[in-house]
């Protein structure tokens, strides 16, 4: 059997650096005390890790206290603590039709519970939002602007900066998902003028999965997610103000932030430029190939353009999720197929009936596994001139 090629780093990235499985696993046999929860040695060693760990993200990010970022599960979880502890009845959000369901589904449940008003911003066939269209969309009730930094469908990059810039003109807040960008493009909270980021541990910070953190601009009070035992203030019977623990109750996942803070060593090692150039090469070689199979319609920027590690595609008279299943147990290639949890932007693509086939590179992504997907490809799919649009 041929070794499994993986293309889903999208999903999660994978393999993991030896390096996460390692700290996890001295973590696990070594310091895996309860952070916060007494001051005994084991524990202090433990929050220690937290602590350091925490300092590398806000590193990464541009964040001048690291205490402003909280520790999550995942993206999801970031997001959600995001949105519902900010937004009030008859508020009003701009978003954009890329976002994935962890942003849409919070909105559409307070649009439905207490008022929350909505827009989605269209977006071209590359993923772009129109920023003219985002100055005319605000309202005076205008109070989050939240869009994703990258496109988990179409891999397109929004310009964060600018449209950090006009919300900060009209008094908004900035919300940003940076589930497909962090560890793989520069984030600066300060100069892309970012209130609130979400990000997961797992994808391109390398770590392992139920990791993930939001930064919390200082000037910012949201209403905390979850209420709990926090190790501080136990003598009193609110929630502490005091960050991060006012949103870090419940036991931390210790031994999975070992983990992310290995998986942040390596980030650091190679440097994000390093890693979203190689990426980026790594998507113009399987675009050029894909384009050269009959009906096939890419996805999102053109060959040549900016886009992270995502290459999306159709074909004609194919069902996407046989190609990907074609690829996994023909070819042990394995890719994915469908919705993506982002059918807003399927509908942008014209592919909301269809879905689509998502192949996504990653840092550990080579060159020989591009080509072997294209071969695959070719040989079920044939060649002939396709489009793109």
């Amino acid at each position: 059997m041929q070794p499994l090629i993986y293309l889903d780093h999208a999903a999660t990235s994978w393999p993991k650096p030896p390096e996460v499985a390692a700290a996890m696993l001295d973590a696990l046999q070594n310091s895996g005390a309860n952070a916060g929860r007494g001051n005994h040695s084991l524990a202090v060693g433990t929050g220690r890790v937290l602590v350091r760990t925490r300092s590398m993200l806000a590193e990464l990010f541009g964040v001048a206290n690291s205490q402003d970022i909280a520790f999550t599960h995942n993206t999801t979880m970031g997001l959600n603590m995001a949105i519902k502890g900010t937004l009030q009845p008859g508020d009003h959000v701009i978003s954009t039709m890329t976002e994935h369901n962890s942003v849409r589904r919070p909105l559409e449940y307070l649009r439905n519970t207490i008022g929350v008003e909505v827009d989605y911003l269209q977006v071209d066939q590359k993923g772009q939002v129109d920023l003219l269209e985002l100055e005319r969309t605000f309202r005076p009730n205008t109070r989050m602007v939240i869009c994703n930094h990258s496109s988990n469908l179409l891999g397109s990059i929004l310009p964060i900066g600018d449209i950090g810039d006009i919300a900060k003109t009209h008094g908004a807040l900035f919300l940003v998902d940076a589930a497909q960008s962090a560890g793989a493009l520069d984030i600066d909270v300060a100069k892309m003028n970012i209130d609130l980021l979400a990000f997961p541990g797992h994808k391109g910070l390398l770590g392992p999965q139920g990791t993930g953190g939001l930064y919390i601009s200082p000037g910012l009070d949201l209403e905390p997610l979850m209420l709990g035992g926090t190790g501080s203030q136990s003598e009193n019977s609110m929630q502490p103000n005091v960050r991060p623990d006012r949103y870090e109750a419940g036991t931390q996942n210790a031994v999975g932030i070992a983990g992310l803070l290995a998986g942040l060593k390596v980030i650091r090692t190679i440097g994000t430029e390093v890693i979203h150039h190689k990426e980026w090469l790594l998507t113009q070689r399987l675009m050029e190939g894909l384009a050269g199979i009959k009906g096939l319609r890419l996805l999102g920027p053109a060959l040549g353009e900016a886009r992270t590690g995502i290459v999306s595609f159709v074909i004609e008279g194919e069902d996407s999720a046989a190609i990907a299943h074609y690829l996994d147990r023909g070819c042990h290639i394995a890719v994915r197929a469908g919705m993506h949890c982002t059918p807003l932007a399927h509908k942008s693509a014209d592919t909301l009936e269809s879905g689509a086939v998502r192949a996504s590179v990653g840092v550990s992504s080579t060159e020989l596994e591009i080509e072997r997907m294209l071969a695959a490809m070719k040989e079920k799919y044939g060649q002939a001139g396709s489009r793109q649009k």
